[in-house]
């Protein structure tokens, strides 16, 4: 509980002061939630299926951006701390509850929706995609996961004495059974006195809505990051029980690269703990199945 003691004097003040003097943007929640997803059969029985990672969309049912994809979120109601309104707006409109959540960029740009100012607090979302089933909300006529492709590419550089600029382009591609989309998204970092500003532009985009393309690329990155600094974000992609495999696929899937398994292992060695359980199928031996060590997570 607060325990500051608002004085008579500043109660006067407050009585006095005037918010309309100030002009105030909505709030929103945006959120990027990704799930790993097997990607059709397997063409050897021995084989499990291919998984890859998938990203929640929403084709929206009215204006602005009417048929286009959106990631999920919606505006704040008064009173509504904004992780709270993330975490409601993504059981409405997807019925996907109990996700890890976490806030990683803030959208700001006056221009970003034709509806007026609209400031929207983008949240990266992580979900064992046999949990969840959608079920669009009243804004929206459908939710369905993309397959996303992330591919980028470093367009100029540029260093001196006591500055640097670099510009990268990220290209986008997401797609489903039904629906491609894409986009490019221009990153210029500039270096100044050793400190670092990012912009992002998106230079195109097609079927995506608002400034969708740049959060969702900016979420996918976030991802990445977490990914390679520790790997533990990946365990929210998991279900409770799970294989060593599995868990070293999902990190190469995420990192986009292969990982040497004895390497893999130990990293990841203080942070699961094996159960008496083995799982069978696909043609494979039967493997152990681990779960969470959760000493090493509540630290």
């Amino acid at each position: 509980m607060n325990s500051y003691i608002v004085s008579d004097e500043e109660k006067e003040f407050l009585r006095q002061y005037d918010q309309s003097k100030y002009d105030r943007p909505s709030l929103t929640a945006d959120i990027a939630v990704f799930a790993i997803l097997s990607a059709g059969e397997a063409d050897d029985y021995r084989k499990d299926p291919e998984k890859k990672l998938a990203v929640l969309l929403i084709k929206r049912g009215g204006f602005p951006f009417k048929d286009q994809y959106a990631l999920p979120g919606g505006f704040a109601v008064r009173g509504e701390e904004l992780e709270a309104t993330a975490l409601r707006e993504l059981r409405e409109e997807t019925s996907v509850d109990g996700a890890f959540l976490e806030p990683f960029g803030l959208f700001s740009s006056p221009d970003r929706d034709p509806r007026g100012w609209i400031v929207s607090q983008g949240f990266l979302a992580l979900v064992d995609e046999k949990k969840c089933k959608l079920a669009a909300g009243s804004d929206a006529w459908e939710a369905g996961w993309f397959y996303i492709n992330v591919e980028r590419e470093e367009l100029k550089k540029h260093v001196k004495k006591e500055s640097a600029e670099i510009c990268t382009v990220y290209r986008l591609k997401l797609e489903n059974d039904d629906t491609k989309l894409s986009a490019i998204v221009e990153e210029r970092k500039v270096f100044s006195r050793h400190h670092e500003s990012i912009s992002y532009e998106i230079k195109e985009s097609s079927g995506l809505a608002f400034d969708h393309a740049e959060i969702i690329v900016r979420a996918f990155k976030s991802l990445r990051e977490r990914t390679a600094e520790s790997g533990r974000i990946v365990f929210d992609l998991m279900p409770e029980k799970f294989t060593l495999y599995s868990l070293q696929e999902a990190h190469e899937i995420i990192l986009g690269e292969k990982l040497l398994t004895p390497n893999f292992r130990r990293k990841m060695a203080p942070f699961v703990t094996e159960t008496t359980s083995i799982v069978t199928g696909s043609g494979h031996r039967p493997a152990k199945l681990f779960v969470r060590n959760l000493d090493a997570f509540y630290e």
